[in-house]
């Protein structure tokens, strides 16, 4: 079993009811629990900005499953709540799942890039990520709370209606 942290996101369609659907999705999935989920964060959008602000988390699990694995079951759930790969990628979405990091793995592969690869230019993944793994040291060493420091909240704040599970 290893330790996987994945970023979840969702700006469209009742994003509180997004993030909760998957949050129990990820659960149940084969050889999988969640461990521990982040608060939920209001973040601006990355991409144009005519679009509403985005419920962010970062949920821990722990898994047996392989990383591709893992991407196969994260982009059927996104899927199945309407995530349309098609469409603009910066643009509004009813749900993303982003695996940020899978153990100790560093993986670059057509598929698959771990630890993902803009994490650290990231607010709304940052924060929730240090709330819940305080300590983490990322495969190159290099430590989240360094991450972190780096980077501004962005307007960054608590989600009004505050987690409805708890892990």
């Amino acid at each position: 079993m290893e330790v996987v942290f994945i970023a979840l996101g969702s700006n469209l369609a009742e994003p509180l009811q997004q993030v909760e659907n998957a949050l129990f999705q990820l659960d149940n999935l084969p050889k999988t629990s969640i461990i521990k989920c982040s608060s939920y964060y209001r973040s601006r959008p990355l991409g144009p900005k005519n679009q509403p602000d985005y419920l962010n988390a970062v949920v821990a699990i722990k898994t047996a499953l392989q990383p591709e694995e893992l991407l196969v079951h994260t982009q059927f759930i996104e899927a199945k709540q309407g995530r349309d790969r098609q469409k603009s990628r910066f643009g509004p979405r009813t749900l993303d799942l982003d695996i940020l990091l899978f153990g100790n793995r560093i993986i670059s592969t057509k598929k698959l890039t771990i630890p993902h690869y803009d994490m650290h230019q990231r607010e709304f993944m940052l924060y929730p990520l240090e709330e819940i793994a305080p300590n983490l040291q990322l495969p190159n060493g290099t430590t989240l709370v360094k991450l972190r420091r780096k980077i501004a909240r962005n307007g960054l704040i608590f989600w009004h209606d505050n987690h409805l599970l708890s892990y």
